[in-house]
């Protein structure tokens, strides 16, 4: 069935109308304040969208300046550098950690990098190449700066991408199911209701009919009765036949219209 020929099934009364009526508005304020909901979050998708391309493009330019330093140090210092680091690294003082944020009613993590403790790395390249690899551990922060950016957008566009998924599905269930079925129901109670007032109408008419026949003939009824009394009250006075009397009532009864009294 197509969404024009759908309605809900219900009694046709006022009561029912006011409820259908309150529905429809519902959904019409529901399909609004959602469509505005889509709106935004397709703004904010599109804005996160642009970074995303942005941070990647500057992504590889950092990630090429970062392995480049590494090989400078390595080069300086010798191989047997990473070893010296490890043991002067004793836990991680860059950490990251997330937080949710609400855009339009959807929560977005977010994840920000803070630096825990002080870095012991004083000692580190002190023969030779120390500039070196402070150089690249500079460089390489930078780049996990960067990854944790690039992680809260990516997980962000994704969060967006299913919720604007939904809300499109919610609006377009809203606009073509929900609420032509509710307006169908209305115009059908409405013209169900049409058709009530229509028979009441009939109906009273043929009821006044009736009583102005009634009316009619129980006035007549009454009228012959009297006329019967009357007669007999002449025909007692007179002494005259019942039948005599009747007739002389009704010729009383008569008036010439060509003479005025």
């Amino acid at each position: 069935m197509s969404g024009q020929s759908q309605r809900l099934n219900v009694v046709p009364t006022v009561t029912m109308l006011g409820v259908m009526k309150a529905r429809l508005i519902g959904a019409t304020r529901g399909h609004a304040l959602l469509k505005k909901k889509s709106d935004a979050l397709t703004v904010q998708f599109r804005t996160i969208l642009k970074k995303i391309v942005s941070t990647k493009e500057s992504m590889g330019d950092i990630m090429k300046t970062s392995s480049f330093a590494l090989t400078e140090a390595k080069y300086v210092a010798g191989e047997n550098i990473k070893h010296v680091v490890r043991q002067s690294v004793q836990s991680a003082t860059l950490k990251v950690r997330s937080h949710q944020e609400n855009v339009a009613g959807v929560k977005l993590p977010k994840f920000e990098y803070f630096i825990d403790g002080e870095t012991k790395n004083d000692l580190t390249g002190l023969a030779r190449g120390g500039q070196q690899v402070k150089s690249c551990r500079a460089a390489y922060v930078k780049s996990i700066e960067l990854l944790v950016e690039l992680a809260t957008l990516q997980t962000s566009f994704l969060t967006l991408d299913e919720a604007i998924k939904t809300t499109n599905r919610r609006v377009n269930a809203l606009e073509n199911v929900v609420k032509p079925r509710i307006e169908n129901t209305i115009s059908y109670i409405k013209g169900e209701l049409d058709e009530l007032e229509r028979e009441d109408f009939f109906r009273l008419k043929k009821i006044q009919g009736y009583k102005k026949r009634e009316i009619e003939r129980q006035r007549e009824a009454a009228k012959a009765y009297a006329d019967e009394k009357l007669s007999e009250e002449i025909s007692l006075k007179r002494g005259v036949s019942l039948s005599s009397a009747y007739n002389m009532l009704s010729l009383a009864s008569q008036k010439d219209e060509d003479i005025i009294f």
